[in-house]
């Protein structure tokens, strides 16, 4: 299921992405709340996590799709 473009499609382009700035939304809104430390383990790693996600899909979306047209 992961190998298929259109799967890796919506997660590079759309899901991980939102996913990213949702938590860095999350992050920002804990760090100006007085949660300091916990807002910027969020704000580093979990949207690091989203973002580099999006890329490595994007990236195997491109695999893919230069496999399924070298073997037509």
């Amino acid at each position: 299921m992961l190998k298929k473009p259109e799967t890796l499609f919506v997660l590079g382009y759309m899901l991980l992405p939102l996913l990213a700035l949702l938590s860095a939304i999350v992050g920002l809104t804990m760090i100006l709340g007085g949660n300091k430390l916990a807002g910027i383990i969020v704000l580093v790693v979990v949207t690091q996590v989203f973002a580099f996600g999006a890329f490595f899909a994007l990236r195997a979306r491109k695999r893919a799709l230069s496999a399924e047209t070298a073997g037509r």
